[in-house]
């Protein structure tokens, strides 16, 4: 106690917890006063008055679906459409499904046609199934000239969909087998576009996209600007690599074309 009655501090007695600005201690205070309130989650607090933007969930579209609808008796077709179906499935975002129509002859029929088994994996389509895809290739083999009658028959069973219009404005195209060169590699797709026409599809040519293999005479070779195709001659001939390419590269032409319409 001092002779004026006021305390004088003992210098053993620890300073106060207000440092000068030349301590150390004092500036790692003054860092933790001014130092920015813990967050969690990377949200401000609601203490700060602050809000942060609510995180989106990331939504994925469903693919888009071409529809590979053939008719095939000896498998030269579905040679095609398995490669088409590659060429689709190679464009991100597109699926490509498989789908056969239904045999108008009896089993009878075919056992003297000697035409080989069918792939069960493959499912039969019904017209109303047509409503679900985005896009579709459609595939056949011809009869003098024009489509087997399987495929028109199917073709047929299209009414209801045509009266609603339900497939106005989506694309298709054709891929085709015939026997000899001058068969109909051209007519046959050329007068198939009226099943197109009265729906109000959109007919999707390769035109000669296919590049330098459109242009090749070194061997024989099936297809033409309106789709792939393949020569089948007595039945016994198999399609070639360069038939099976053309097919694969109509296939990745349609999915990019469905694709770009699928657009917003």
């Amino acid at each position: 106690m001092g002779k004026g009655g006021g305390c004088v501090p003992s210098k053993k007695k620890k300073p106060s917890s207000l440092a000068t600005a030349g301590d150390d201690h004092g500036t790692e205070y003054e860092d933790a006063v001014n130092a920015p309130l813990p967050t969690e989650n990377d949200q401000t607090t609601a203490t700060t008055g602050a809000t942060t933007p609510a995180i989106t969930a990331r939504t994925v579209s469903p693919p888009l679906k071409i529809f590979v609808v053939f008719y095939s008796m000896y498998g030269h077709v579905e040679s095609l459409a398995r490669r088409m179906k590659k060429g689709a499935d190679g464009v991100e975002g597109v699926e490509a499904r498989l789908y056969r129509v239904p045999e108008t002859l009896s089993e009878e029929v075919v056992e003297q046609m000697k035409a080989p088994g069918r792939d069960t994996g493959v499912p039969e389509i019904t017209s109303g199934e047509l409503a679900e895809a985005d896009g579709f290739l459609f595939g056949f083999p011809t009869r003098y000239g024009c489509m087997a009658a399987q495929m028109k028959a199917f073709f047929d069973s299209t009414g209801q969909l045509w009266k609603e219009q339900t497939l106005a404005g989506k694309p298709a195209g054709f891929f085709v087998s015939t026997g000899t060169q001058g068969g109909g590699q051209e007519t046959t797709a050329w007068t198939a576009i009226t099943q197109l026409v009265h729906h109000g599809m959109l007919f999707v040519p390769i035109g000669y996209t296919f590049g330098a293999g459109m242009f090749k005479m070194d061997s024989i070779r099936g297809g033409s600007p309106y789709g792939a195709g393949v020569f089948a001659g007595d039945g016994s001939r198999e399609a070639t690599e360069t038939e099976l390419a053309l097919a694969e590269h109509q296939g990745n032409y349609m999915a990019t074309i469905v694709k770009r319409l699928g657009q917003p």
